[in-house]
């Protein structure tokens, strides 16, 4: 009986060294390929998702509606995206990403908001004390946005022994500052069926 657990306690010691000795692999890969290893909302996600809404808002109606009426392209600040899914997902990185495809597509100006806008603020408070008069930045010269985008991203999970279907779907929509009339709602969904 000891020699068979002096046994088992020498292999186990020797497969958890092994296990240790194991190399590990990382590679580069392309930012726009698209691997998902758990399922869970990723980067391409984010990204896709992101993209797919800004060429719905910037297809709708409100934007040729607006340049009409004013003859200037609208100005976007880009407000909350809350998360409310069954998982941790950056919220920020979604925003950016909205920003950087509004940027992009040259039809809207895009305006900071939130803490970004506050730091700016700082700098420009700093400025009248510290900076010279001939280049310290004015005060009641910020850009005023027309419109302001807010959603959600929200999650569905189905479950059954080892498969999973998650179904995501993003809510965004558009508002108008001055008059609160809401000129754009969209959505995106997106389904991964994961087995193990």
């Amino acid at each position: 009986m000891r020699y068979i657990s002096l046994t088992l306690i020498v292999a186990l010691a020797g497969l958890f060294m092994l296990q240790g000795c194991t190399s590990r692999r990382v590679e580069r890969v392309g930012l726009d390929e698209t691997i998902d290893l758990s399922g869970r909302w990723n980067d391409t996600d984010s990204r896709l998702t992101a993209q797919a809404m800004v060429d719905q808002i910037l297809g709708g109606h409100w934007i040729d509606h607006h340049t009409r009426n004013t003859d200037e392209r609208p100005v976007v600040i880009v407000g909350l995206v809350y998360n409310k899914s069954h998982e941790h997902i950056s919220a920020e990185t979604f925003i950016r990403d909205v920003e950087r495809s509004f940027i992009n597509s040259g039809r809207v100006r895009l305006v900071q908001a939130g803490d970004k806008r506050e730091e700016l603020r700082r700098e420009r408070a700093a400025q009248q004390e510290f900076a010279s008069v001939e280049t310290a930045k004015r005060w009641g010269q910020e850009l005023g946005a027309d419109y302001m985008l807010n959603g959600d991203i929200n999650s569905i999970v189905d479950t059954y022994r080892r498969e999973r279907v998650i179904y995501y779907r993003v809510n965004l929509e558009l508002t108008h500052l001055e008059t609160s009339e809401i000129v754009w709602i969209g959505d995106k969904q997106i389904r991964k069926y994961v087995r193990n």
